[in-house]
């Protein structure tokens, strides 16, 4: 996961830190991650990895099934960690170069990552994007204080896309894989680009604001190592009030306590625990 300037993990997950000096604000990835449930999709992609990385070892396996078991359950149980850790950092990697490569900046030199900056280059020809023109923002801290929240926007774009070939302005966020199809998009994508749409307030590198830029159109780039697709995402007004939906949702969560006292009937409770002590020997 990409480190924003203001940005800090908690035990509660990501919170951003006002640098006007209010009250912390939830992240908007924080958000979907506690309110949305993704349990229909994780689970038979964590069992699809797992069954495959068994197969693929089979032979070494079957050895080990009567020989380390607790060791083989140990390791086939980490197997959808450590495959998702490897995307994210795939992920972090390619954001960090596409914010490189839009910023005219120096691209590091990283043969996984440079297909898919390969891709952006692409994609940036096929719009005629000048980037001194047609950037308006990369990575850019967009905070709404008065619902609380705060999330980065990959990038703010103008393409020619409008009535006539108008300019209109784009909030587009990254997303990268190994393995999912470029043209492929979930729900939530919707509810995250709506959130940074309808935010309040941009901070500048220098932590000055201005208001949130008029946002007419949203979507998601896809990268892959071999293609890509820009996939408009409806973030309108809807999208938002569902974004409430699950952000008062986390506000509960974060707040609610994790254990409750149990209710014993009359002369049935417990007796009180006796504190252990540690005697000095004589």
């Amino acid at each position: 996961m990409t480190n924003p300037k203001h940005a800090r993990d908690t035990e509660r997950g990501r919170y951003y830190t006002d640098p006007a000096g209010g009250p912390d604000l939830v992240s908007v990835t924080n958000v979907i991650d506690t309110a949305v449930n993704k349990s229909m999709a994780l689970v038979p992609w964590g069992v699809k990895v797992t069954l495959e990385y068994a197969l693929d070892r089979w032979n070494v396996i079957t050895d080990r099934v009567a020989d380390d078991r607790p060791g083989l359950t140990k390791e086939l149980k980490a197997v959808h960690r450590d495959v998702r850790e490897q995307a994210a950092d795939l992920g972090d990697r390619v954001h960090g170069a596409a914010e490189a490569r839009v910023l005219g900046a120096p691209v590091a030199d990283d043969p996984i990552v440079s297909p898919y900056v390969a891709q952006l280059d692409i994609w940036l020809a096929s719009w005629g994007v000048d980037l001194n023109e047609h950037i308006e923002a990369t990575e850019i801290t967009c905070l709404h204080r008065r619902l609380g929240y705060a999330g980065t926007a990959d990038l703010m774009i103008w393409l020619p896309t409008g009535p006539g070939g108008r300019l209109e302005l784009w909030l587009i966020d990254y997303k990268s894989s190994a393995t999912r199809s470029a043209k492929s998009v979930y729900p939530e994508n919707t509810l995250q680009l709506a959130a940074l749409r309808y935010c309040e307030t941009v901070l500048l590198p220098d932590d000055t604001e201005q208001p949130m830029p008029r946002i007419e159109r949203t979507g998601v780039l896809n990268l892959r190592a071999g293609s890509h697709a820009l996939v408009p995402m409806p973030a309108d007004r809807v999208a938002h009030r569902a974004f409430r939906g699950a952000l008062e949702t986390t506000r509960w969560l974060h707040a609610a306590p994790s254990t409750y006292p149990a209710l014993y009937a009359p002369g049935h409770e417990p007796a009180p625990r006796r504190r252990a002590t540690t005697r000095k020997a004589a």
